[in-house]
């Protein structure tokens, strides 16, 4: 049975979606209709519901929506990948609530048959109810401390000021001006990947939750670690360069 394109309001009563919400993805140029009616009316091709459930995928992945458009939008990019990241994503979900499960209810256990659980036990749970809550899963907590081991001591420790130095760099660049297209940004946006990869192995997952924790808790980062590990004010001017650098390569 060929499928009917849709209207707004009515691809929004069968995804769950806020016909706003569906505004927004069209405003951004994130998922637009491509089809129309004689009337003007535009309508949903088959093709754009298959996009919205990549969008959708990438979001749960932690994506943000710019992420997911540079995502989407880019020379050999595989929707059968996304779909498999997604579903990597809920295995280790499934798999942390279920552990999470198990230790609670060997407590449940041990509290019937004596009454008391020693501290360890208690720990040893919140420390899975405290993976599931922040940002990375358990496996990506394994995923990378076995990246640092890779990796080994020596460039985790020099490490921290690449980093700060590559920020400074941006920053220099960025405040004189410099178009984030122009061959020494470009040359900088490529280091920027590279220390990324580095040390997350390229999992998109690990990159996309770093990313999150750094826009959420990067108050308190800085606070810790000092004002030269910043990358915020530089987030969407090496964002483009990067950008730029992945439509050339």
């Amino acid at each position: 049975m060929p499928f009917e394109a849709l209207k707004v309001g009515e691809l929004a009563r069968r995804t769950g979606l806020t016909v706003r919400a569906l505004h927004h993805y069209d405003e951004i140029g994130l998922l637009r209709p491509s089809l129309r009616t004689e009337a003007g009316h535009r309508l949903y091709s088959e093709g754009d519901v298959a996009r919205l459930q990549r969008v959708l995928s990438l979001r749960q992945l932690g994506f943000s929506l710019e992420e997911v458009r540079d995502c989407l939008d880019r020379p050999g990019f595989s929707p059968p990948a996304v779909i498999g990241l997604h579903v990597e994503r809920l295995r280790e979900q499934i798999e942390l609530q279920r552990r999470l499960c198990e230790r609670l209810e060997a407590i449940a256990d041990r509290l019937r048959a004596a009454g008391t659980v020693s501290a360890d036990e208690f720990l040893r749970t919140i420390e899975v109810m405290t993976m599931i809550e922040n940002y990375y899963t358990a496996e990506q907590l394994e995923q990378l401390k076995k990246r640092a081991e890779q990796v080994g001591e020596e460039r985790m420790r020099q490490a921290p000021a690449d980093w700060a130095e590559l920020i400074a760099r941006v920053r220099a660049e960025m405040e004189k001006g410099t178009d984030p297209t122009a061959p020494e940004v470009q040359a900088l946006a490529r280091r920027w990947m590279a220390l990324i990869d580095e040390f997350t192995g390229g999992d998109p997952g690990i990159a996309s939750s770093l990313g999150r924790l750094w826009k959420e808790q990067g108050d308190k980062l800085i606070a810790e670690h000092g004002p030269q590990y910043d990358a915020r004010p530089v987030r969407e001017y090496i964002g483009k360069a990067m950008a730029a650098a992945k439509g050339s390569a």
